[in-house]
């Protein structure tokens, strides 16, 4: 029986920053949502860390929160979806063995170049291995020792007794899962950043001996795989008192955030693209294809829908950006106790597009597409005696969407199609300038789309529908809302079509002097 209109499936959606958790209906109403921080702890190395057992105190927390006004009795399901490209040790207890390393962390990047590389290489890839996981995976693992894959090598190779304590490796979705379950398993979606899965068959993927040995992963310490759809077990009874809702409930397996922003933003027709602005940012469609462009960091990976591959990318900081003006630049917090990002907001809109000749560049911990370069900084350049404070406030604003036109321009040549119409989601979408400005910057129609800090958790309950059977993905569209559609200004696009070009620029000029700053060897990552 589909569930009626006041019934709701309680999804969890583990950011960076700290978990949302929501009730949606399946008609993608919310009717309660909470957040709760969590810590991040930046390490001088390159690393980067959270403890799970945070994790799970902040959801429990924002869990009860968001139910306070409803009616526990009924949530008829439980959904997740987190941070990707994280790796969580768990010991034979079913325990995280220390902290969590999450996709910010680049400490195995040169054991990665030792596995990528060998005598004949392009752009630091042996032309064999390459070869191999191209065709088999449908990209190749990152040369910034950012993806999960790498994690593991680190740990390895640093940490041995640790390594030797762990029975398996999982992603943040997974611990999470197998926190509610008891259950240990991944979606092949959330283990395609580990390179040892032949994807070549989208409704069977499995592990392969060949890339497993390739890359220096022991398959058992990986978990076993089942489809993003599949129900992985029951709502153990103390995952329920600590969330509020009653034991038994279906767990469904769920999706990383990047997959879940694309099903909640109502993008999954192909093509359909959507521009996720959180701490990160990304630009992702779903495709009908298994492709790779390893220059430019992009690749079409299992996605969660069934049949389905999704453009794969991601841009290190976006949102983060804004947040590194409030809290290292404390600009504006000298004024006013009003929310600081509407305060960043009205700023924005009374600068002149171009920031009066002040360009930013976003890359405050290095970049992954469409460049993967661990080394760049950011940056504000052309400053002079005359720049403002609400100069800079805008440059920020217009850099993270430079940095989103260099990468639609790779998204574009990689699907072979002009993207337009597209869904602005995450936090960053709550700013209506914000889109304004990438609709100029881009040249294209932007969709804020309602509710765009909750697109994750709403993708994840819709994606629960579809895998109890209440749903089918051709019922999602029809429950995502457009909450306003911007189009370019075509007075800016002279000005924007040179600033875009100097941007690129001002990366080609500098990025051998950020190689010779940001050595590990010299400074850290």
């Amino acid at each position: 029986m589909v569930p009626g209109p006041d019934q709701f499936v309680l999804a969890i959606d583990l950011g960076t920053s700290g978990p949302k958790v929501a009730a949606v209906t399946l008609e993608g109403r919310v009717l309660g949502w909470a957040f709760e921080p969590t810590r991040l702890d930046i390490l001088p190395d390159g690393g980067a860390e959270q403890d799970p057992h945070d994790w799970w105190r902040a959801i429990s927390s924002a869990s009860r929160r968001a139910l306070s006004d409803l009616d526990a009795g009924r949530c008829v399901a439980v959904a997740c979806t987190a941070q990707w490209s994280g790796t969580v040790p768990i010991d034979g207890e079913g325990h995280p063995i220390g902290k969590a390393i999450i996709w910010m962390d680049s400490r195995g990047s040169e054991l990665i170049a030792e596995r990528i590389g060998g005598p004949v290489r392009v752009e630091g890839y042996d032309v064999r291995k390459a070869a191999r996981w191209i065709r088999l995976t449908g990209g190749a693992p990152g040369k910034s020792g950012k993806d999960s894959i790498a994690h593991i090598l680190w740990i390895k190779e640093h940490q041995p007794d640790r390594y030797a304590a762990t029975q398996v490796f999982l992603e943040p979705k997974d611990y999470l899962n197998l926190r509610m379950t008891g259950v240990r398993a991944a979606g092949f979606d959330s283990m395609a950043l580990h390179w040892v899965t032949d994807n070549r068959d989208i409704d069977a993927v499995a592990y392969d001996d060949g890339l497993l040995e390739l890359g220096g992963l022991e398959r058992y310490k990986l978990p076993d795989l089942r489809r993003p759809t599949d129900v992985l077990g029951e709502l153990l009874p103390g995952a329920a008192g600590d969330l509020g809702v009653a034991p038994g409930l279906p767990v469904v397996m769920g999706t990383p955030d990047l997959h879940s922003a694309a099903i909640g933003s109502g993008g999954v027709i192909e093509n359909d693209a959507h521009l996720y602005l959180g701490t990160s940012s990304w630009l992702i469609c779903h495709v009908p294809y298994k492709k790779t462009d390893l220059i430019h960091n992009i690749a079409s990976l299992p996605s969660a829908l069934p049949g389905r591959w999704m453009v794969a990318d991601e841009q290190e900081t976006a949102g983060a950006c804004l947040n590194f003006l409030a809290d290292n630049l404390a600009l504006f917090r000298d004024g006013p106790g009003d929310n600081i990002y509407q305060r960043f907001d009205r700023v924005a809109e009374a600068v002149p597009p171009g920031s009066n000749g002040l360009m930013f560049t976003p890359w405050l911990f290095g970049e992954r597409t469409p460049v993967e370069d661990a080394y760049v900084r950011s940056e504000f350049f052309n400053q002079s005696l005359a720049t403002t404070r609400e100069d800079m406030v805008r440059a920020v604003f217009e850099g993270v969407a430079l940095n989103s036109r260099w990468l639609l321009k790779y998204v574009e040549k990689f699907t072979g199609t002009r993207i337009d119409g597209i869904r602005m989601v995450g936090g960053g979408a709550n700013s209506e300038v914000w889109c304004r400005i990438h609709a100029d910057v881009l040249g294209r129609t932007v969709h804020r789309m309602a509710d765009p800090i909750l697109v994750n958790a709403k993708g994840a309950a819709l994606l629960a529908g579809v895998s109890l059977g209440w749903l089918t993905v051709e019922d999602i569209p029809d429950r995502v809302e457009i909450a306003d559609t911007h189009g370019p200004d075509g007075a800016t696009a002279a000005l924007y079509d040179e600033r875009f070009d100097v941007f690129v620029d001002i990366y080609k000029a500098n990025k051998g002097i950020h190689r010779r700053l940001n050595r590990r060897s010299d400074h850290g990552s």
